[in-house]
């Protein structure tokens, strides 16, 4: 315990090896890219590469769901290696006595290896994330339609996502070292909410074909719908950095009463450590009631709104909105089976990746070029 007491939280000496096995887990995905290339079943490296980076930052937010429901977050407890090494291999002495000296505590071999794991696909994000970067600052002026474009809006949103993976970093840092403080935790899963958005939107800009037209109340709708689907992730992301989800274990009910009793202003005080209030002293129960019954209750609208929006969508899209009702229903699903299933690990992690597809869908519709934009016409 005295040892690791006085682990240094920060610990820059195994960066450059975490980051090189980072880039190494890059390379798969590039070398499929440039496979793809010569076959010439892409058309566009840079928009593969872009689609890419998508679909592994979908995978990491899963991912992360599953390094917070299996308690894995502390399981290297310094950043960010793990007690100062690259790799939990060269760190098991320190694993096994953290382990020994605590064995129901946050490090164990396995939750090491998760945490570990999950910085190094962090980090292979965030390489391909700067090539793109990288990609897009030299592309050279580009000819279309006999007149010739900058790439300014490309060079814009890669900067913005190179600078969001960064703070995504920071964010990832101060999980560990505050210790799974739940605000940082609930912005740390926003955040790659955020990055996959920004990504997604890459992608519809990089259309080349333009999609139906939408109106402008269809537009102000679905913006509508990305705003209460992102408040509905981050009173997510409190349920469970919080560990409220168990608090009401029946439906529709809560603790058999449709307003049981709860304390909101203890449940939403936002800077405190893990299960402590502000001062010190455990959260209480009706607080973490307020925390579970408020996502529940808000989920109620916001399923509703988002399935109207879905049937409106149909008249000009289907297949988007097809998606989009699919996606309410294995929300749905998943939402009701950790209630009544006691929380299972698939479901948990499947109602992370579903809000993550839920944002995805909705910023591809704001986001594509539709035939009645101005850009599309240059």
């Amino acid at each position: 315990m005295d040892a690791a007491s006085s682990l240094s939280l920060f610990n820059l000496a195994p960066l450059g090896r975490v980051a090189l096995v980072g880039a190494l887990c890059a390379l798969g995905p590039l070398a499929w890219l440039m496979w793809s290339q010569k076959t010439g079943q892409q058309k566009s490296f840079w928009t593969a590469l872009t689609v890419t980076t998508a679909f592994l930052t979908f995978d990491l937010i899963m991912f992360g769901s599953y390094t917070r429901l299996t308690d894995s977050g502390l399981g290297c407890p310094d950043w960010p290696g793990c007690y100062g090494q690259a790799s939990p291999l060269a760190a098991m002495s320190d694993i096994t006595a953290a382990h020994e000296a605590l064995p129901t505590g946050a490090v164990s071999e396995s939750k090491a290896w998760i945490e570990m794991v999950h910085r190094y696909l962090a980090t292979a994000v965030g390489a391909l994330i700067v090539l793109a970067w990288l990609g897009a600052l030299f592309k050279r002026r580009e000819q279309r339609d006999g007149r010739t474009v900058r790439e300014g809006r490309d060079r814009f949103l890669t900067t913005l996502t190179l600078f969001w993976v960064l703070v995504q970093g920071a964010f990832g840092a101060f999980t560990v070292t505050l210790k799974l403080l739940p605000a940082i935790v609930t912005l740390h899963l926003l955040g790659g909410i955020v990055l996959l958005a920004l990504l997604v939107l890459q992608m519809a800009k990089q259309r080349s074909a333009p999609a139906p037209f939408l109106s402008r109340r269809m537009k102000v709708g679905l913006g509508a719908a990305l705003v209460l689907v992102t408040l509905q992730v981050l009173l997510g992301g409190w349920v469970s950095t919080n560990y409220a989800v168990l608090i009401c274990n029946t439906f529709p009910q809560c603790q058999g009463a449709w307003w049981p009793e709860m304390n909101f202003q203890a449940g939403f005080e936002i800077w405190r450590p893990l299960g402590m209030d502000s001062n010190g002293q455990p959260l209480v129960f009706s607080a973490l009631t307020a925390i579970h019954y408020t996502h529940r209750l808000v989920a109620y609208s916001v399923f509703a709104y988002v399935g109207f929006m879905a049937w409106r969508l149909a008249r000009y899209e289907r297949r988007a909105a097809r998606v989009l009702g699919a996606l309410l229903g294995l929300q749905a699903l998943t939402g009701l089976s950790n209630v009544v299933l006691g929380w299972p690990l698939l479901a948990a992690v499947m109602h992370t990746g579903g809000a993550a597809a839920l944002v995805a869908v909705l910023v591809w519709c704001l986001g594509v070029p539709r035939l009645n934009d101005k850009s599309t016409t240059k």
